[in-house]
């Protein structure tokens, strides 16, 4: 089955930066976009950035100029670069694939279990 697996995150300092990655796995037809959103304690899920498979992304205002999002179309990886985290950045990030999977005959959202980002000094 379609999974899909974050990793990177951790306790990193103000100002610091971090590389996550979301590794998609299993029967998968086509992707057609994959997206990075957080969710920070008492808070609602929110988008952090979007990337399309044809290689168009666009992010948050929230991290607009600190946030970078890119793939590896071979490997059906993606990556979010941050820069510049704040204590405000605290959450998990989870991955989220727009996708079709092998013999389904639907195209379906699947997430990934989330990785935890702590901004602490």
């Amino acid at each position: 089955q379609v999974q899909l697996v974050e990793s990177g995150g951790g306790v990193v300092q103000p100002g610091g930066s971090l590389r996550l990655t979301c590794a998609v796995s299993g029967p998968i037809f086509s992707i057609f976009a994959m997206g990075w959103y957080r969710q920070a304690p008492g808070k609602q899920r929110e988008l952090v950035g979007m990337i399309t498979f044809g290689g168009s992304t666009n992010v948050a205002d929230s991290v607009k100029g600190r946030c970078t999002i890119s793939k590896d179309k071979d490997k059906n990886t993606v990556y979010l670069q941050i820069d510049g985290l704040q204590p405000e950045d605290t959450a998990v990030y989870y991955c989220k694939g727009d996708l079709h999977a092998t013999g389904s005959p639907y195209r379906m959202d699947y997430w990934g279990k989330g990785t935890p980002v702590t901004v602490s000094s």
